[in-house]
């Protein structure tokens, strides 16, 4: 097998993924941009494994043998069939609501390959000198055998995928309930990160012109603090923002062990998806009406009770699952707006059974997605797409707010700080100047919450109180049922 079929082979796999990003932009190619993904990674492999059978080291000559032989696809089949029933076998137990924290957990596995590859870049080099007949302990001839180029390379590659691995997985503990999500907020924390950063960028000039094992070390270990801290700092409010930048800091790390590595597949796959997840996370602040550095330095989220000014707001109203039914069913246009209450519940099918009967009857129904509604982007999204509701009325928070002020009647299930009015007229509020879905400004708001406790910003909640809000308590998927079989009976038999 020539190289040149190898790097062939590498740049169709990367056009697979571009195509597969393009894709994944919207709802109605999603599907087609997964497969293309899906068929690019299986060509990558593949041809990975055809260069370990023949031999041949992709990233060097065609004449530069790597002597793997049987040995090293034997162990690279091995670790394949290990992972991909890990893999599967997750894959088939998590639920939509688990796929925030599987997904952290799966970018501290690149991280953690970043790190492993990076000494062994390291240790490689040693081992060259030695089989040469030099001595391993000879700074020169280890920064001659390292180059500088590849020093920098690998001290950067370690770090990135230090701080990928312990950040993921303090993002996994607290998405996963394992780990308070209330923010870690130690004395001068943003300069303990601006130190260890500025630590290492004068580590990284030193290893360069004299690398040793005991910098590398010392620099991870300063890089898996530096992880945990940044993400720890961070409130659960901005937790899809956090696992969107460690999807961009999961990609960069691929890209380090990409040239730590001389696999291009690698540089240019681990380059789109850090460059991707780092525009994600930027529009995802945009949407947050927060800064995209203050977030990354983990300066947001408070998670406790309820913070800065308490305030009267009166008393609020309930409903019944009936009375909503009748308001629907009078109804000529309806929003539904859900939060994470809709995943944690469960109540995805029902409520698209729901929009599938109003929509028989006529009723215009649309869904209005916030952009941090959930735990990762697109949450609601997808969870909307499984249960069948229609592309076309899946609407973002821009497309549908201006609508708002016409619609008849606007169902909020499991959202609280997206829908929150105090984000726009109360310059004190933590969630000040965070765009949100402007519900109040329809006809008729129906909650849908277990109790009226604040959400992951700590505030109360105005809209609660206003003359248009109707609470409707309890489990979402339970109300959701009765409020499908109400609106059954009803349509059954007309009054």
């Amino acid at each position: 097998m020539s190289l040149t079929l190898i790097q062939g082979s590498y740049i169709i796999a990367g056009l697979l993924f571009i195509l597969s990003l393009a894709g994944l932009s919207k709802h109605e190619t999603a599907e087609g941009g997964n497969r293309n993904g899906i068929l690019g990674m299986g060509a990558a492999l593949i041809i990975t494994i055809l260069a370990a059978v023949v031999g041949i080291d992709a990233a060097n000559s065609a004449d530069d043998r790597t002597g793997s032989g049987v040995t090293g696809l034997a162990l690279l089949l091995l670790a394949m069939v290990i992972g991909a029933a890990i893999g599967i076998w997750k894959a088939r137990k998590v639920e939509m609501t688990g796929m925030p924290e599987l997904i952290a957990l799966l970018h501290s596995f690149v991280g953690l390959a970043a790190v492993l590859v990076g000494f062994n870049s390291f240790f490689d080099a040693e081992h060259r000198i030695e089989q040469a007949g030099g001595i391993a302990d000879n700074v020169a001839d280890l920064a001659g055998s390292l180059g500088p180029i590849h020093s920098g390379e690998v001290f950067i590659g370690v770090f990135i995928g230090a701080v990928t691995f312990t950040g993921s997985i303090v993002a996994y503990l607290k998405l996963s309930a394992k780990m308070k999500s209330a923010p870690l907020m130690l004395p001068g924390h943003n300069w303990l990160n601006l130190g260890a950063i500025g630590l290492f960028l004068v580590l990284t000039a030193v290893f360069i012109k004299r690398p040793g094992i005991g910098l590398l070390v010392g620099m991870t270990i300063i890089a898996l603090a530096l992880g945990f801290h940044l993400v720890a700092s961070i409130g659960g409010g901005d937790m899809p923002v956090v696992v969107s930048m460690l999807n961009s800091y999961s990609g960069w790390a691929a890209a380090a062990a990409g040239f730590m590595l001389n696999n291009d597949l690698l540089i240019i796959t681990g380059a789109l998806v850090g460059s991707s997840g780092a525009f994600l996370s930027y529009i995802m602040c945009k949407g947050m009406g927060r800064s995209f550095i203050n977030v990354i330095a983990g300066g947001f989220g408070s998670d406790g009770g309820v913070v800065g000014e308490a305030k009267d707001y009166g008393e609020h109203r309930e409903i019944d699952a009936e009375g909503t039914a009748e308001l629907l069913l009078d109804a000529k246009s309806v929003v539904i707006t859900p939060g994470y209450g809709m995943a944690v519940a469960q109540a995805q099918y029902p409520v698209a059974e729901i929009t599938s009967v109003l929509r028989q009857r006529g009723i215009d129904v649309r869904f209005g997605i916030h952009p941090v509604a959930g735990r990762l982007p697109g949450h609601m999204n997808v969870l909307l797409a499984e249960a069948k509701v229609p592309y076309d009325i899946v609407l973002e928070m821009d497309e549908i707010n201006d609508d708002l002020a016409g619609t008849d009647v606007v169902l909020v299930i499991g959202a609280n700080d997206t829908v929150n009015p105090s984000a726009l007229d109360d310059p004190a509020s933590p969630i000040a100047g965070m765009p949100v879905l402007r519900v109040w400004e329809s006809a008729n708001v129906i909650v849908f919450k277990r109790s009226m406790a604040t959400g992951y910003a700590g505030v109360q909640n105005p809209l609660f109180f206003k003359e248009n809000t109707a609470m409707l308590f309890g489990d979402a998927k339970q109300r959701v049922d009765d409020i499908l079989r109400a609106v059954q009976e009803k349509v059954a038999s007309p009054v």
